[in-house]
């Protein structure tokens, strides 16, 4: 009797989670009278991990697997990682709803999204395409914190996200369809199939989703925008021989946001919201010039309208040379192209990403793994404005962006007890702004970023891990400077000539019990050039540099318990200390302090689920929030961000063994800012209006029920 293996063939990872320790168990059932023989049929890449010849790094990392991403009807990627430890999904702007990812207490722009540990998301595609990264296939999501936490994203000052795609070794499918409240519809679609020989895998993904806008305080202006997304992939591995791995993926992804005038109250369509532009300004916009009044300006005053299409490639390519040496060649290729309505001021940006590495893998010893890597990056963005072009003075934002690097690791175990990885990169790096209004090259410096990981067992339930690096950025967007395209109509100027530099430290102390389970983790990061917003005398927008160096200092502890068989209960608490350069450089206040309590509770065949958030009081002039519900009034908004309360729940039970049904809701108590506290809209103290007076949820409940069916 001959029974038949086929092992997962997925990419190698560390298992420190707070939350979902990670654990491999085998069941035997073989009789002592019927011995069995196993044939372990597996790929190349899985046969050079098991050997220790393709080690990954060792650093803390927390991972977010597909049973967690369905417990939480996450339908993209921010909904999906928001509330694990040291991530916060930040919404920076209340009308277009740009979601940008912070990873220990830095900003967005120091998070480097990866698929498959291959960057796809060029400079600008962070913003608005955060929300339309499906969820429909992702095997598990890696979030790991910290510079250098990849050896090919040095500019990941604040860590990585990598989504990985799933990889079946069975002919299956599934459908699943949801809806609920706020124009909320999700189609998943995901297909997987091998080859008779077992040598070919392939996956199909697709996924539609949408909702409505928000308005939560009834004025005729959204605090959330309309958005639709809608998504294709397909994966590709192939084992060329016995020695021989290649993976392609391609990818097509298509997102339209609008905010601002409510649709179907304020203005027929989004072709009418922008067309109304040819009727010139209104006198006033709200009612007596208040911003908790009716909207009563010209739809387009408000209006923001963002299209964005996607296409991503990749392939990869494993040779396993000898028992000691393999070899990796990996290249990547994006285009992002934005089309985007501002409040009068449209924006088109195409931005091109192309990457390629070479990587070769040497096992030296028992001891040492060396790796030796050259890799090449090139990111390019042209944009135009017909508003913009019209004002002779007009400085487009366009630039090319390029990095050669080579990079050396050495992974040493001296004992079973510890494991030290050495990692260092030198980069050439050229960061110049293309308009001509911009000569010369701003950045041209040739640069090293050393890191050092470090991971000791103390015994069989303690273990420390430990991270010191260098990492290095170039300021380069006006995206990511808290939105500042918005003032782009008389152009952009440009006062960079630095790379932001940075350089973290962090411990972690995870004890792993029979069933309790816990991480204290501690994180440092210094950035200095770090880059900000400001504005010329004749206001037009600046992309410039603070002087003095900044500091933020994140700590948080994850539990996790079983108080029985069927009744898990989880717990975290974090807590974040910027230093006053660093709170300068925002806009829109982070969290300084959040706790995150939950449980999964199975009782007669159904599943529930309950997350609940709380979220700290902060200061809100320590990030510079000064405005007035009126304008001209001399009566300025509340400036103390109350503490606040969400919870999420959902609940699931099997019809039978392929169909699950499911409901739940997002925000249960529909606590929402706009309702319950303050609109994110004012007036500055010259009398204009803005959006960017964000502290706390804006969107409030979302109701929803599906059914999902596997085949």
């Amino acid at each position: 009797m001959r029974r038949l293996l086929l092992l997962p063939y997925t990419s190698c990872f560390i298992s420190l989670t707070a939350l979902f320790p990670i654990s491999a168990t085998a069941d035997s059932n073989a009789s002592a009278k019927t011995p069995i023989e196993e044939v372990e049929v597996i790929g190349v890449k899985q046969r050079l991990e098991q050997a220790g010849a393709l080690l990954d790094t060792i650093q803390k990392t927390e991972v977010i697997g597909a049973d967690s991403i369905e417990a939480k009807h996450a339908a993209n990627l921010s909904e999906a990682i928001a509330e694990s430890p040291g991530v916060r999904v930040a919404n920076e702007c209340s009308i277009c709803g740009v979601k940008r990812i912070m990873l220990n207490g830095l900003k967005g722009k120091h998070t480097t999204i990866l698929t498959d540990g291959l960057p796809v998301h060029t400079l600008i595609s962070g913003y608005y395409a955060v929300d339309a990264v499906a969820t429909t296939g992702v095997e598990r999501i890696e979030v790991a914190r910290g510079a250098g936490a990849s050896l090919t994203t040095p500019e990941a000052m604040g860590g990585t996200v990598n989504i990985v795609t799933k990889e079946e070794f069975e002919n299956s499918g599934a459908v699943d369809v949801s809806a609920g409240e706020n124009g909320f519809r999700q189609i998943g679609l995901l297909a997987t199939a091998i080859s008779d020989d077992q040598k070919s895998r392939v996956t199909l993904i697709g996924q539609f989703d949408t909702r409505d806008q928000f308005d939560g305080d009834n004025n005729g202006v959204s605090e959330n925008p309309f958005q639709e997304n809608r998504s294709f992939t397909v994966r590709l591995s192939h084992d060329l021989s016995y020695r021989d791995n290649i993976v392609v993926r391609y990818s097509n992804v298509y997102s339209e946001l609008f905010g601002g005038p409510v649709l179907g109250k304020n203005v027929g369509s989004i072709g009418q919201a922008l067309a109304s532009f040819a009727n010139g300004p209104s006198q006033q916009l709200f009612v007596n010039n208040d911003v908790n009044e009716q909207f009563i300006g010209q739809p387009y005053e408000t209006a923001e309208w963002v299209e964005t299409r996607r296409e991503e490639f990749s392939v990869q390519w494993l040779r396993e040379l000898n028992d000691s040496w393999n070899l990796r060649l990996s290249a990547s290729y994006s285009e992002h192209e934005q089309d985007s309505f501002y409040e009068g001021f449209d924006y088109f940006g195409d931005d091109e990403l192309q990457f390629y590495d070479a990587r070769l893998n040497y096992l030296a010893s028992a001891t040492h793994q060396f790796t030796f890597g050259i890799d090449s990056k090139t990111d390019t963005l042209e944009s135009s404005s017909i508003a913009g072009q019209a004002s002779p003075d007009y400085v487009a934002d366009s630039f090319d962006y390029q990095t050669q690097g080579l990079y050396f690791q050495d992974t040493w175990t001296p004992t079973d007890a510890i494991e030290l990885a050495f990692a260092i990169r030198l980069d050439k790096v050229e960061a110049d702004f293309t308009d001509p209004a911009q000569p010369g090259t701003e950045i041209d410096e040739t640069i090293v970023s050393p890191r050092l990981d470090g991971r000791i067992f103390h015994n069989e339930k303690w273990t420390s891990r430990l991270s010191a690096g260098r990492g290095y950025r170039a300021p380069l967007s006006f995206f990511e400077t808290d939105h500042g395209i918005l003032d782009g109509d008389a152009g952009f100027a440009i006062d960079v000539d630095k790379l932001e530099r940075s350089i973290t430290g962090s411990y972690a102390l995870s004890y792993e019990g029979e069933k309790f389970v816990s991480t204290v983790s501690l994180a440092w990061t210094e950035v200095e050039n770090l880059a900000g917003l400001s504005e010329t005398d004749n206001g037009i927008p600046l992309l410039t540099q603070i002087d003095d160096k900044g500091a933020v200092t994140s700590a948080d502890i994850a539990l996790s318990y079983p108080l029985a068989d069927n009744f898990t209960i989880n717990f975290i608490i974090e807590s974040y200390n910027y230093d006053d350069n660093f709170k300068e450089s925002y806009t829109i206040a982070p969290i300084e302090e959040r706790i995150n309590f939950g449980f999964d509770y199975d009782f007669s065949g159904w599943d529930l689920v309950v997350n609940a958030s709380w979220v700290g009081s902060r200061d809100l002039t320590d990030y510079g929030y000064a405005g007035t519900d009126v304008s001209g009034s001399v009566i300025n908004k509340p400036t103390n961000a109350p503490s606040y309360w969400t919870m999420d729940f959902r609940i699931a039970k099997s019809l039978s063994s392929s169909l699950n049904f499911y409901a739940g809701a997002n925000n249960l108590f529909d606590y929402n800012q706009a309702a319950d506290e303050s609109s994110p809209l004012f007036f500055d103290s010259e009398g204009s209006y803005d959006v960017t007076y964000i502290y706390g949820p804006l969107r409030g409940r979302e109701l929803y029920a599906g059914l999902k069916w596997s085949f």
